[in-house]
């Protein structure tokens, strides 16, 4: 039965992007009650085209590595992602738990019909340890959210957003020199300086297109927390077919930043993809520099 619904949504899609903007247009159509999606999961989403994004950021936690204090949005920045499609919608999302919080979760996804895609580590020797669930779905996006707001309850993951208690402190690095090295333009957020770069190559999943790709979540994510003295504490994602991997694990490692985890994110998206993690706290600019050196062993575009 599963198969089936997939099927049936992805011949909805395919239908929906016969014509140049009709996916787009046909999904925004679609009479999703975003009001009630959002009152569930108790926060405003980012929107953009078609996806509504909402972040879980782990403010409750205080990680710390290599004695760095992880701002949420360089590493502990939760969120889920609302695509509409053919009679509904599809969920992904890649949630921030502790090991604690794994199983609790993970029985109330399964018990609401939700599919656990990955569970593992994205940072080493952070403490305490964080764990990063990545789930999928298919239905009514306010089911959905219901049933991902009951399982997040199972952790400590704060369920309302408070006021914050004042404004995000300054990125003190050269980010127009970060933008010129990595190639596209960079955005602050939280403390935190963030790129997202996309892929040439389009991604579908289940036959729909995974677009925009940064809030879908296969975007090369990478993210500078500055640390002092023109340093930062850098990590995030690269997202890879599998020529790719090897060529960025050496690029990274000649520059001295750590590969700190490889894995799937997704259970059947095409092209198949990598997703590699990394983590280095050293000038800012010199990392940059072998971030833009293993760039360019991906097909990844440049502004």
């Amino acid at each position: 039965m599963k198969r089936t619904i997939h099927a049936l949504i992805a011949l909805g899609a395919c239908i929906l992007a016969s014509g140049p903007g009709s996916f787009v247009s046909a999904a925004r159509a679609q009479s999703v009650d975003w009001q009630k999606v959002d009152e569930t999961l108790g926060r405003k989403p980012a929107v953009s085209d078609d996806v509504h994004r909402y972040g879980f950021p782990r403010t409750d936690l205080s990680v710390t590595l290599d004695g760095v204090s992880i701002k949420p949005a360089l590493a502990l920045g939760g969120w889920v992602a609302f695509k509409p499609g053919h009679g509904g919608a599809m969920v992904m999302g890649d949630l921030v738990l502790l090991e604690t919080e794994i199983n609790p979760v993970m029985a109330k996804m399964i018990a609401s019909g939700l599919e656990i895609t990955a569970v593992h580590n994205h940072l080493l020797r952070a403490s305490p340890a964080t764990f990063y669930m990545h789930v999928a779905g298919h239905g009514d996006p306010v089911k959905l959210a219901s049933a991902i707001h009951d399982a997040l309850a199972e952790s400590k993951t704060p369920l309302t957003v408070a006021a914050p208690a004042s404004p995000p402190p300054a990125v003190d690095l050269d980010t127009a020199k970060l933008d010129q090295i990595i190639g596209v333009k960079g955005q602050a957020n939280g403390g935190v300086y963030q790129f997202n770069v996309k892929r040439r190559d389009p991604i579908t999943q289940d036959g729909m297109p995974l677009t925009p790709v940064g809030p879908m979540g296969v975007a090369i994510g990478i993210n500078f927390q500055p640390t002092g003295g023109g340093k930062a504490a850098i990590t995030g994602d690269f997202v890879l077919t599998g020529e790719e991997v090897n060529p960025v694990i050496l690029a990274l490692r000649t520059h001295g930043i750590e590969v700190t985890a490889l894995h799937s994110h997704m259970l059947d998206e095409q092209p198949r993809l990598f997703f590699m993690h990394f983590w280095a706290n050293d000038d800012a600019l010199k990392l940059a520099e072998g971030l833009r050196a293993a760039l360019d062993k991906t097909a990844s575009t440049k502004s």
